[in-house]
């Protein structure tokens, strides 16, 4: 049993000997490192080096310029002046009221109301004003020959007074018949039909005053500080339309249920035939910054998620630097984003930056600098 036992571990020990031993001899043939590739940075529209052992990157000197920052808002077209015009006398309609949709000028009559005895009330005051007149100048002439009183000739002054606005309300009253356009616009609704009865209060019509159109919209609280009257504004109708204007008004009391802070823009007048109530998308220019116009494509992650560029500097390292975006440029000319976070004038890696890192020395040529 014994000689059994031997032979058994000798057999075990040759099997794991034959498992440890690499059977290849040209994996015990160290093979030889690779030369490291050097990187280039080329400005674009160079050619790529053809080097096998190159690895190329394109980069591009930009400075910074002065970029007005916008504030995006959605609001809504409104327009400048919508009032209801009432009756202030009772009485019957007497004349078609004026059509719905149709552009009326100052002091156009919208309703006309029956004149009824209004006009014998004016006549019947006018006689009373005469009367009181020639009263009045009888007393005088006789006060200065020492025959009336004071007192008597002052009683008379007042009655003719009294006559005097007694004849104003009769005038006032008359001209009350006819309702007219306190201002010139459009008139949107109609709501009484000739032959109706309105009393003092009645809506006739309503007018909406179109110029100017105006462009509202609530901006938050941590923006409006940026804004200013008089600021330039573009926007964007829902059906495509492109409006400009400037801002006119700011509120300084916020929504209580938004926190945001109402905005008033005036459309500028060659934007004609807009209507109320439309969705618009508008761009409010605010404050004035520094920024770099870069492509979108330069942009890039570190390895916190933290969004910025890589550059290169005077020595050729490459170092990263986080960016925030402030705006975009849809000029199809010179298309990019605006960034702030870069000082002055640098050279960007604008393609190629996932193959070079924070640290890594570049060979670049900044004669295209010059």
């Amino acid at each position: 049993m014994k000689k059994q036992q031997l032979v058994a571990a000798a057999i075990f020990g040759l099997v794991v000997l034959w498992m440890v031993v690499p059977h290849n001899a040209e994996t015990l043939i160290e093979k030889p490192s690779e030369t490291p590739k050097v990187v280039v940075a080329i400005p674009e529209g160079e050619p790529a080096s053809e080097n096998a052992d190159t690895i190329t990157v394109r980069a591009e000197r930009i400075g910074p310029q002065t970029y007005v920052a916008r504030i995006r808002v959605r609001g809504r077209t409104q327009a400048y002046r919508h009032v209801e015009v009432r009756a202030e006398q009772a009485g019957r309609l007497v004349s078609n009221p004026v059509a719905r949709g149709a552009r009326v000028s100052e002091g156009d009559i919208l309703c006309e109301i029956a004149i009824d005895n209004r006009a014998a009330d004016l006549q019947e005051a006018t006689s009373r004003r005469e009367q009181a007149q020639f009263e009045y100048a009888a007393a005088l002439d006789l006060q200065e020959r020492g025959l009336q009183s004071d007192v008597a000739v002052s009683q008379l002054k007042s009655a003719l007074d009294s006559s005097e606005a007694q004849v104003s309300r009769a005038e006032l009253a008359l001209q009350k018949t006819k309702i007219v356009a306190p201002f010139d616009g459009i008139v949107e609704t109609r709501s009484v039909e000739m032959g109706d009865l309105l009393n003092a209060g009645t809506v006739c019509a309503s007018i909406l005053d179109d110029s100017p159109m105006l462009l509202v919209g609530l901006v938050p609280e941590q923006d409006v500080s940026a804004l200013a009257q008089g600021a330039s504004v573009s926007g964007r109708l829902l059906s495509g339309e492109l409006v400009s204007g400037t801002v006119s008004y700011i509120a300084r009391a916020a929504d209580p249920m938004s926190r945001s802070y109402r905005i008033e823009i005036e459309v500028d007048a060659k934007h004609e035939n807009l209507r109320e109530g439309i969705t618009v998308e508008l761009l409010v220019d605010a404050n004035e910054v520094a920024a770099h116009l870069i492509p979108s494509s330069a942009l890039t992650l570190d390895d916190n998620g933290s969004v910025g560029v890589k550059i290169i500097d005077s020595s050729g390292s490459v170092l990263f630097r986080h960016v925030e975006i402030v705006g975009d440029n849809t000029n199809q000319l010179n298309p990019g984003i605006w960034v702030t976070g870069l000082q002055g004038s640098v050279t960007l890696v604008t393609l190629g930056q996932e193959i070079v890192f924070p640290g890594q020395t570049v060979v670049a040529n900044f004669d295209w600098d010059k």
